[in-house]
Order: structure tokens, then C-alpha cells, then sequence
């Protein structure tokens, strides 16, 4: 009998599009539905009551919640097609934590800068440059952050490329001028077909953008 796998999902989330990039790197067939945070579904509420929140891949009626683990976990399911984390202990330990900085760093610092204005959206590009710096001085002249394939690391971060073109228009500065490897690495990604056909199109979320921050009254 074959998987059932569904996905839930909103489709601007970088979360969840980490996750989409991973279901197409393994050709694993999925159901998507996209959710309205405003009125989540009684679906994604069963399926993930301590968080309420998306992403959630069901497997076989079981859910698996928060984003990187549910990539880790479909690395683990399907092993039998193109490895997303490495085989050797440490360094799946270090892709891991750097993941975790991806997490921890970049949606924190991007929704500081359009969700603000002023020495708060200030404080926020500091940070963003600071933490895109580290990241850069990870990568180094490596064309992947674990090599020479696209992995598990390259996944969980340029999810939030498709973001990086509304957090620099809101916040009035260029990343690549800042960061240029990381905006290098990112189109190199964007050459991959899991990632070109998951990420939306900048201008569809600057669109999203703006309505949430007229929502919040800074437009």
C-alpha cells in the first residue's frame, strides 16, 4: 500500500517551505493544504494541539510537527533517494546546528525589520547583517554549506530567500552589498528544481508583506 502523506501548510511560511523543498528532493508524492492562520482547520488542530501551528506532515494518519524535524524525519523515512543530512555523526551534529541558527536567527531579525519602524527596525538590519555574516564565514568558498551537495543546512536557510527581497525594500538596505556569498549561494540554489518551483516569487510575498503591515498600521 503507498504513503499517505499530507502536508499542512501556509504558503508564504519559509518553515513550510523548507519542508516542500525536502517532499520534492526525495519525488515524494503529497496532498497540500493550505491552511488560513486566521481560522486554522480541525485537522491542524488534532494534528498538532500543543502548537496549533503549521508546518505538519501527516504520515500515514501520524503527525510529525515542527519544520526541521519533519525534514529530518523524511531523510530518515526515505533513505533510499538522495540524502539530505551527512552519514558521518559529527558532521550531522554541525548541520544540525547550524540549522538550529538558521531557526533561532533569521525569521526573528526579518519580521523585526518589517514589522518596525525606527532604532527597533535599526537594531534588526545590525542583527540580520551580523547573523548573515556568520553564516557567510560558515559557507566560505564552499558552493553548499556541507560541500559539495545541496543539503539539509542549504534547505533550512534558503527558504528565506524568497523573504529577502521585502525585509531589504522595508528596511532600505541590500543584503547582497553586505552579504554577496550568501545571495551568490542562494541563486546557486535556486538553479535546483525543488527550490525554483517551491520558493514564491518575491514580489507575491513583498505583496503579503505590505497587507500585514497595514494590518499592523505602519503603512
Amino acid at each position: 500500500m503507498a504513503d499517505q502523506v499530507i502536508l499542512l501548510d501556509f504558503w508564504p511560511s519559509s518553515f513550510g517551505m523548507r519542508v516542500r523543498i525536502a517532499l520534492a528532493e526525495k519525488e515524494i508524492q503529497y496532498e497540500y493544504r493550505d491552511e488560513n492562520l486566521q481560522d486554522k482547520s480541525p485537522m491542524l488542530l488534532e494534528m498538532n494541539p500543543v502548537h496549533k501551528k503549521i508546518p505538519v506532515l501527516i504520515h500515514n494518519g501520524r503527525p510529525i510537527c515542527e519544520s526541521l524535524l519533519i525534514v529530518q524525519y523524511i531523510d530518515e523515512v526515505w533513505k533510499d533517494k538522495s540524502p539530505l543530512l551527512p552519514s558521518d555523526p559529527y558532521q550531522r551534529a554541525q548541520a544540525r546546528f547550524w540549522a538550529d541558527y538558521v531557526d533561532k536567527k533569521m525569521y526573528y531579525c526579518m519580521s523585526r525589520i518589517w514589522r518596525n519602524k525606527g532604532e527597533e527596525q535599526e537594531a534588526a538590519k545590525e542583527e540580520l547583517i551580523e547573523s548573515l555574516k556568520v553564516l557567510q564565514g560558515e559557507l566560505g568558498e564552499k558552493p553548499y554549506f556541507g560541500g559539495e551537495t545541496f543539503g539539509f543546512v542549504d534547505l533550512s536557510f534558503v527558504s528565506f530567500y524568497s523573504w529577502f527581497y521585502s525585509t531589504e525594500t522595508c528596511g532600505n538596505f541590500s543584503i547582497e552589498s553586505e552579504c554577496p556569498k550568501i545571495v551568490a549561494w542562494a541563486k546557486r540554489c535556486m538553479e535546483r528544481e525543488s527550490v525554483s518551483k517551491t520558493l514564491p516569487h518575491h514580489h507575491k510575498i513583498y505583496e503579503f508583506v505590505l497587507q500585514l503591515r497595514k494590518r499592523l498600521g505602519i503603512e
